[in-house]
């Protein structure tokens, strides 16, 4: 995995191009956009033996029946016939191999070296009365059941309208809007994950500490459980006998919320240094690009996030899972290593309650972009993750309370890992994707990262940033991470406008809820 990237086979782009990752690998990916036919002869005399998409991958040898088939230097399967050289290795030859052993992996032995220090590097933002910063200024009225959310978008809209132009000053109102609150198993043991989730939405930086909560009046879900400071004047229900009439709960909202609109007002970025960031990573529509350019570009720039001491939390339970064993290693001491090892073991018996296993992750999206497995899927998911040791773990809902590179244990769904990200902290995700998405949160600015220039030029109105530039030859992995690291602290100081905000693409907020519902 840290052995440099192999160059392309040849320059040219209409050559036949292939991407081998590890001296391990006995097979490689091809690189061109509409893959390569049969009976192409590579520079080093291989031919193809079949048809092979782009992403792909082709057999570099012969792999015989039962053998194993690398990539990143890892096994990602085994043959379940012999594969001849030059042969495309789809997904229905490859048996996919047992998950790692929680009870037998390294812990802590292979513990990264602190890199230097980044020092100098700044950002414009939001300082907030509890210390943290906020990339944004966004009034956020949250809600304690789904009841209410048509009547709270009903005045959103008004709001925005009549109200927020007054206030120039702060960036939008966001409605945080869930499935919650009726009907639910309140004291049920896991519903603490959905409950705290919420409570800690409502402190994200981006809100600047003035959150309003609005509710029904009969739900399980009290509305004053999900306030993030003592403040009767920031809560109202629907059912109070002054509400009578839907124009009444209306106006209250709206009233509510100016009071709150004049602090924020008051707000004004200033330079606040690099390490005050609060970065959530992410990857939806992998394919097999994934972990040979947006990711490391992403894994690169993680690392200097943390050399410049800002916080970053990379996620997604099962996209990680099947490369466990290479993450404990990292961890930067025993407790961390043994609390990835506690998520891990949670997150298998939750699935098996269900009947599933994580090899339900891989999408047929996943697999049309080239990755056979979630064994595949996963040594290229981690790869954003840098080269840092990992300093904690964060379980789904908690707040961030450390520094550093950390875990937070999500499910890979991009929205349910979005709004877990947001609960703890994060004032910015970095998203990247193989098959494409329009995915954004109005919470907080996605800078979207495309694993090939294709996709970048074919949504050049989506796409913020090309990491395909890196399979192309035009730049490294390093140059890439770099300006993405610079497009990371524009975006955080308001210069630059990712294109989901620009155009107004927001994701719904999806709550994970392990617990029963009545």
């Amino acid at each position: 995995m840290n052995e440099a990237m192999a160059t392309l086979t040849a320059a040219d782009a209409y050559a036949p191009r292939t991407i081998k990752l590890n001296a391990r690998d006995n097979v490689a990916i091809v690189v061109n956009d509409f893959g390569l036919p049969a009976g192409t002869r590579l520079p080093d005399g291989l031919t193809l033996r079949q048809f092979v998409p782009q992403g792909h991958k082709l057999a570099l040898v012969e792999i015989a029946k039962d053998r194993p088939i690398i990539r990143y230097g890892e096994i990602i399967g085994y043959a379940i016939d012999t594969i001849a050289a030059g042969d495309w290795v789809e997904e229905a030859r490859i048996h996919m191999p047992d998950a790692p052993e929680l009870d037998r992996l390294d812990i802590a032995t292979a513990i990264p070296a602190a890199q230097e220090p980044l020092t100098g590097y700044t950002f414009e933002g939001f300082r907030n009365p509890d210390g943290s910063v906020g990339v944004k200024n966004i009034l956020a009225i949250s809600t304690s059941v789904q009841c209410v959310a048509g009547t709270l978008e009903f005045a959103i809209k008004k709001i925005k309208t009549e109200v927020l132009p007054l206030y120039p000053n702060v960036d939008d109102v966001v409605a945080v809007t869930h499935g919650y609150g009726c009907g639910v198993a309140i004291n049920a043991p896991d519903a603490y994950i959905p409950i705290r989730t919420l409570q800690n939405i409502a402190k994200n930086p981006n809100f600047g500490g003035e959150v309003m909560v609005v509710g029904l009046g009969c739900e399980k879900l009290a509305p004053e459980r999900l306030l993030p400071k003592d403040d009767p004047a920031g809560m109202m229900r629907l059912q109070d006998e002054g509400n009578q009439s839907f124009g009444d709960m209306v106006d209250t909202i709206v009233t509510m919320s100016e009071a709150r609109l004049k602090i924020l007002n008051q707000r004004k970025r200033e330079t606040v240094p690099a390490s005050e960031l609060v970065i959530g990573l992410q990857c939806g529509g992998s394919d097999a690009f994934s972990g040979v350019t947006a990711n490391p570009a992403l894994g690169f720039a993680s690392d200097l996030l943390v050399r410049a001491g800002a916080t970053v939390m990379f996620s997604e339970v099962t996209e990680v899972r099947d490369a466990i064993e290479l993450l404990t290693r990292r961890a930067a001491n025993e407790d961390v290593g043994r609390a990835l090892v506690r998520e891990m073991d949670w997150y298998d018996a939750y699935l098996a309650r269900g009947g599933a296993d994580r090899s339900a992750n891989t999408t047929p999206g996943n697999k049309k972009g080239g990755l056979a497995n979630i064994v595949e899927k996963s040594l290229g998911s981690i790869v954003k993750s840098g080269s840092s040791a990992i300093s904690g773990v964060i379980g789904p809902g908690e707040r961030a309370t450390t520094k550093g590179l950390l875990f937070a244990a999500t499910p890979a769904s991009d929205f349910i890992c979005g709004t877990l990200q947001l609960a703890a902290g994060m004032q910015m995700q970095i998203f990247t994707t193989g098959r494409g998405t329009p995915y954004g949160l109005a919470q907080a600015p996605v800078i979207k990262v495309s694993t090939r220039t294709e996709l970048a030029k074919r949504w050049s109105d989506l796409i913020d940033f090309d990491a395909g530039r890196i399979a192309s030859g035009e730049m490294t992995i390093e140059e890439a991470g770099w300006e993405l690291f610079q497009l990371i602290l524009d975006v955080a100081s308001g210069r630059k406008q990712v294109w989901a905000d620009k155009w107004g693409l927001h994701n719904d907020l999806v709550l994970f809820n392990p617990a029963p519902v009545t």
